[in-house]
Parts: C-alpha cells; structure tokens; sequence
C-alpha cells in the first residue's frame, strides 16, 4: 500500500474516533483504556522584502497548517500514535502536502532486566547534538519547503527496535520505504536558479523506493558526556540534482526548458555525536564518513564532515529570571567547494535568551558565516504564548554578502520575515 493510501485511511480513522470519543480520558472500552485527540491548527504570512530574481514569485505568501493527532493505549502499555499534517499554501502548490508524521503502534515489555521497545508504522527519530546543523541526523527526510533551516522532517515508514539496559540503548532501523525531498516550486521563494521536478527523480537501485534500507545506533552516558555511534546503509536522503534540457517535439529553443532532476543515491554513512556536560559548559561533536555519494559536480566522492562548537549559558543575567546561551560551531566537510551543500567552512555563533517567564517567552540569533565565499546569514527567532491556547512564533532570515559562485546565490533576494499563530487544543 502507498503512502498516500495510508494517509488517507488514517485521516478517515482519526475523524472517526474524534466524532465518538471525547477530546481526552479514561474510556469503559475494554481495548482501549485511554485516548486522547489533540492538535494543532497554524496560520503563517511571509513577507519578502526584496522584489523576487524569477518570474511569477510574489511578495507574499501565505499558509495554513493543520495537525490533527491522536494517543491510544491500552490497559497493559501498548499504544498507537498517529500524528498528521495537512498544509495547503496560496502560491507555491509544492508547499500544499498531505503526511503522515507519526502513525504507529508501540509495543513494550522486558527480557530480564532490560527493557525493549517495538515501533512498527511511520515514526520520527532525531539523532544529534549540534544547534547549526544535524549532520548524523539521515534516517527521516527533511521538507524542505516547510522551512529552509532543514529542520522540519517527514515522516518515515519503520520497523524500529530499541534495546535498553544498564549498558546503554541499542536501536536497529528497517526503512522499507524512501521519501523524496521536497522542494520549491516554479512560483516558490527559496529556490535555486532552476526548479528541482519532484516528478523527475530516479534511483540508483533497480528497487527505486522500495529499496530496504538499515541503520543502527548505540548510545550511552559517561559520566558528563554522551556518546551515540550510528551506521546507515541504504538510499541517501540528500539527492544529486542533475541537470536536464528538455524540448518540444521540435527543435526549437522556446520551446525548451531546463530543470534539475533528483537522483537518489546508494549510500553508506558511519556517524558520531558526542557531547560533554559541565557546569554551564555543553561541547558538542557531529562526524560522518559517507561513501557512495556525488559531489557539486556529479562525480562520485566519499568524504568526512563534522560540526564542532559549544554552548555556554549564564543564569539568572543581573540577578533576573533570564537566562543567556552563547554559542559557537564550525562546520567542515572534507570536499570542501565540491561539497554538495552550504556547510563545507563554514562559522555559526548564536545566542539563546530564556526569559523564564509564565508565557514561555524565548529570544534566538544566530549568523552562519562561509569561511570561503565570504556569505553570511543571518536569522532571528522568537516565540511567546498568548494564552493557554494560542502561541506567536516570529522568525527573520537575511542573506548578506552573497558570493557568485556560493550554492544560495540564486535565492539572495530571499530574505524574509514570517509570523506564525498556533492554535493548540
């Protein structure tokens, strides 16, 4: 069954359950000892103040986002979660998606003195420690049109088995199904100087999405540090865009046209990420060693990147309920300006205000500075509740400096400022 099957048959059960069953509770059914029907509606407005570098873009846009959810669980600890995620955009039609963000069933129990979880269903999992980017992170695919920083993720179809004990936390992942990136359209902000044609992609393997995919990961705590080591094997998350002219039936150059085709590679990918706790000290490590993976000019390049940096936080500034995090990282990646992304020397200082207060009120600044190219960006952040159930969260990102020959010259008119009002329940 696809993705998009599923998605339909789980949003067609979540109404169902939320018509019969109140929001949240204790139920006399004898299956299902309590439940819960929670979510999220958001609107979201962002204004581009520079006038757009390609056709048919505009100003403005705007967005909204629905997030219907829902918790079973039954009298002995088995559970079923389902989150989904409907957002319908009124300029890049790329935007509007239908997803499944978590849609699984969790079973529990023990085997001796060890503890070991089953997830079987669409899940997220989050790997890393670093604020400037998740470089081990590789098992959930990342939608990109939600929000350029490569935070936001899609979910991911798995079969997810966690072993814990006294001797740390062993997980094995089994990825039976790939999902494509996505990426701006042709009126989309935030894009390259061509459009990536989500309908164009192809695979390495003869298995094309269905390819299995594996990973693992053992984590553990030692005294002040943490340490995970990881390993994936299987279908790259990140494609090589390739270029394609395409042209009519004939030969005539208006009626060509030229766009980037993703091509999903075999990858092999061997992780680390560290962190050490002391006082008011967090010093964080990512590494990676990929194989199998093409560099900016399409030729294949095995490669080690890491992201180093840490965090130092003041408490209660000038005797006041604010706390101040000042942060620090350096991005390298081994293929330096033949690395297919932004972060191959690259600088991050930020800085993270906690004002500690009843309406969660929290301040971000962050520069991303290339070491080679000379570009700089800039982003702000900030969110407050406004109630008990609306929350405000505020973001502003500019580009300065923009090198020509840097991978984000085509969108340097790109800057941006959006608002965003969650509405919680």
């Amino acid at each position: 069954m696809s993705p998009g099957s599923v998605l339909r048959r789980s949003l067609s059960g979540l109404v169902l359950v939320a018509l019969v069953y109140p929001t949240t509770g204790r139920t006399d059914d004898s299956l299902i000892d309590y439940h819960e029907f929670y979510g999220t509606f958001s609107v979201e407005s962002r204004w581009f103040p520079d006038s757009p570098a390609h056709a048919g873009q505009r100003d403005t846009d705007a967005s909204f986002v629905a997030e219907p959810s829902l918790y079973l669980e039954t009298a002995d600890g088995t559970s079923f979660t389902l989150e989904t995620l409907l957002r319908y955009d009124n300029t890049d039609a790329e935007r509007n998606l239908a997803d499944l963000r978590e849609a699984y069933l969790l079973l529990l129990g023990l085997i001796g003195e060890d503890e070991w979880e089953l997830r079987l269903g669409y899940d997220h999992v989050f790997w890393g420690v670093a604020e400037s980017r998740h470089l081990v992170d590789i098992v959930n695919q990342t939608d990109l049109v939600a929000n350029p920083n490569e935070e936001v993720k899609l979910g991911q179809p798995m079969a997810h088995l966690t072993l814990s004990g006294e001797w740390g936390v062993a997980e094995l992942f089994a990825l039976p199904w790939h999902r494509s990136r996505t990426y701006p359209g042709r009126h989309g902000r935030l894009r390259g100087a061509f459009v990536v044609d989500n309908g164009r992609e192809r695979y390495e393997s003869a298995a094309a999405e269905r390819h299995l995919d594996l990973a693992a990961r053992y984590s553990q705590s030692f005294g002040p540090f943490d340490i995970g080591v990881s390993v994936f094997d299987g279908t790259s998350r990140e494609p090589y865009l390739e270029p394609v002219l395409e042209c009519g039936p004939v030969p005539d150059p208006a009626l060509c046209r030229v766009f980037l085709a993703p091509l999903y590679e075999q990858i092999r990918q061997f992780g680390l990420d560290l962190q050490m706790t002391t006082e008011g000290w967090l010093l964080k490590l990512e590494a990676i060693r990929r194989t199998g993976a093409s560099n900016l000019f399409g030729r294949k390049e095995d490669f080690t990147a890491f992201v180093a940096g840490g965090e130092y936080t003041f408490y209660s500034v000038l005797e006041s309920d604010i706390d101040v995090g000042l942060l620090a990282e350096w991005n390298r990646d081994s293929r330096l300006l033949r690395a297919s992304n932004v972060f191959q020397n690259d600088v991050f200082l930020g800085s993270r205000l906690a004002f500690n207060d009843i309406e969660g009120t929290d301040l971000f600044f962050g520069v991303l500075a290339d070491l080679d190219t000379g570009t700089r960006s800039f982003n702000v952040q900030m969110n407050r509740r406004l109630d008990d159930s609306l929350s405000l969260h505020l973001e502003g990102s500019l580009l300065e400096n923009v090198g020509e020959d840097d991978p984000v010259h085509a969108s340097r008119r790109d800057s941006f400022i959006s608002v965003n009002l969650t509405y919680g329940f």
